[in-house]
């Protein structure tokens, strides 16, 4: 019976993507594909017959997965919706937590238009998030190409040294963080917050190397 309600919900989800939010006709394979992705993992990885049992939330790149579309658009300072009907959709599903989802509607975004740096470092985020905040080979080639695509835009260094901060990866984000604050102008909106990220990078790489080797 759960099997059937997933498939339900899938179907259902797909009607509503389809009809409602009303992608590209050409782009539905690329949504169906994204559908049958989720349920893959659901596959591999749900054991519905087993009772549940209280297990600590793993951390993920933003507790509150809406927030995570909110500041890329802001820092890229876009405050109403996207232009581009993959990325409202995609948006959309990243807001609900569906990152995989998200990632694989993303994905239509980038193969329709290749140079669309927004859609690429969407579908890094997503990516990220669905790796419960872990760098992936996958997500690192998301954000490369969300470089290349708009090399002045902050978003791509930003996120990406937030993705290498939550990985532990703390002087490689430091050192990601400084370049971006070294070419962002004195009245960039994100300054503030980028120093006060770097400070604490600072304290967490001094704490590393006081740490006693194990």
């Amino acid at each position: 019976m759960t099997w059937l309600f997933a498939a339900l919900l899938a179907a259902a989800a797909f009607v509503v993507i389809a009809f409602l939010l009303k992608p590209p006709r050409g782009g539905w394979e690329a949504v169906a594909a994204a559908l049958v992705f989720g349920m893959a993992g659901y596959a591999l990885q749900a054991s519905p017959a087993l009772p549940g049992a209280p297990k600590a939330p793993a951390q993920t790149i933003s507790g509150d997965p809406a927030s995570l579309v909110n500041a890329r658009r802001a820092l890229d300072g876009k405050s109403g919706p996207a232009n581009d009907n993959w990325l409202v959709i995609g948006d959309a599903l990243a807001r609900d937590g569906q990152y995989a989802d998200a990632a694989g509607v993303m994905l239509g975004a980038v193969q329709s238009n290749p140079g669309n740096s927004e859609a690429w470092l969407a579908l890094a985020n997503a990516l990220v998030a669905h790796a419960d905040g872990m760098l992936t080979p996958a997500s690192l080639f998301a954000f490369q190409r969300a470089t290349e695509a708009a090399p002045a835009d902050p978003g791509p260094p930003f996120f990406l040294g937030l993705s290498l901060a939550q990985s532990g990866r703390f002087s490689e984000a430091h050192g990601l963080w400084g370049e971006l604050l070294a070419r962002s102008p004195p009245d960039a909106p994100w300054r503030a917050d980028l120093e006060s990220r770097i400070a604490r990078l600072d304290g967490l790489i001094a704490q590393q190397q006081a740490a006693p080797p194990q």
